[in-house]
């Protein structure tokens, strides 16, 4: 990305606060369910290929492509109506396995370089991928060279967030990284220890290690708090109050956001950010005046590609640059 591509049409001036999700956003893996690479990668295919049930009850397919959203408004994705599906481009998916194969191969560990224990991972096929996305270690280093002041919080429901806050440190503070040696020139700084998110219906807790913040001192404390932070850090979100709330906006990952902020601008990408409320992973809370305590939940189209970005982890693989499009387009549409 030429270093001028941000400098000319949004501000650098205002920091940028990246909210990231771990499993099918930047890493093909998921310990919550105990896949692998393949398995992760084929499972992910169940969620973008659409088709619907006929009058006689059999599946059929409306499109021969992978996407996001649905080609139309009847469709269904594969993974809705039929659920976890192990050996999908095998079977029903059979005509989506060259999908699998192509991006599989684009997520292979560079060949003749030998086996980071941290930032490479084997397959249950015995080759080495990547165990985190390029296209991740690219968006820093964009973002770095535009000039941008920004943060990375990791947000995970899972339990990998220690493995990867100590991979992205090898890569980002040792130069450990065959693609991208020279991070440690970035002066970054990761902060080793992973922060608990937790919700009730009293309100929401942040803590890390002795810090402590709670929404019952009003929001805005958790707002300044998520907006102070430096370099890349990462907290656990909470699963069980997601489940508990049928897997809604309600029980999301929060997110707060204040439009009347003219310094601070924050994103959350990940794959789950659906536009059906009912069926969404990420709970923005927008202030309702400047400098007030009071948010409203806003729903996702409403922010959909300003500070909610869901994840084509497809895309991701194959194009290095995919991220830093995507927050460009953010900034453009704030």
């Amino acid at each position: 990305v030429p270093r001028a591509l941000g400098c000319a049409d949004h501000s650098p001036k205002k920091k940028l606060i990246l909210h990231m999700d771990l499993n099918n956003t930047i890493l093909v893996s998921d310990t919550v369910t105990g896949q692998g690479t393949v398995a992760a990668l084929d499972y992910f295919l169940t969620t973008v290929t659409w088709g619907k049930m006929s009058k006689h009850g059999k599946w059929e397919w409306l499109s021969d492509s992978a996407s996001l959203l649905p080609p139309c408004s009847d469709a269904s994705s594969y993974y809705s109506q039929f659920g976890r599906s192990p050996g999908f481009t095998s079977v029903a998916g059979r005509r989506f396995k060259g999908l699998l194969e192509e991006h599989l191969e684009l997520l292979r560990w560079p060949e003749g370089v030998k086996e980071d224990r941290q930032l490479s991972v084997k397959g249950e096929d015995g080759r080495l991928y990547h165990w985190i996305l390029p296209s991740f270690f690219q968006l820093i280093r964009d973002l770095a060279w535009e000039g941008r002041e920004f943060a990375i919080v990791f947000r995970t429901f899972g339990t990998d967030l220690p493995r990867v806050l100590k991979a992205v440190s090898r890569a980002v503070n040792e130069g450990a990284h065959p693609l991208f040696p020279d991070l440690p020139e970035l002066k970054l700084r990761v902060d080793m220890t992973p922060g608990k998110i937790r919700c009730t219906k009293r309100g929401v807790v942040l803590s890390r290690a002795e810090e402590r913040v709670s929404t019952r001192d009003g929001e805005r404390g958790l707002y300044q708090y998520l907006s102070s932070v430096q370099g890349l850090s990462g907290f656990q979100d909470h699963f069980d109050w997601w489940a508990t709330n049928t897997f809604s906006i309600r029980g999301g990952k929060p997110l707060w956001i204040d439009p009347f902020d003219q310094n601070v601008q924050h994103v959350f990408i990940d794959d789950n950010i659906r536009q059906n409320d009912e069926d969404t992973i990420v709970s923005p809370k927008v202030f309702l005046e400047p400098g007030g305590h009071d948010t409203r939940t806003a729903g996702t189209a409403e922010l959909y590609d300003i500070s909610l970005v869901q994840t084509d982890l497809l895309r991701a693989i194959s194009d290095r640059s995919y991220f830093t499009q995507r927050v460009h387009i953010c900034l453009k549409n704030y």
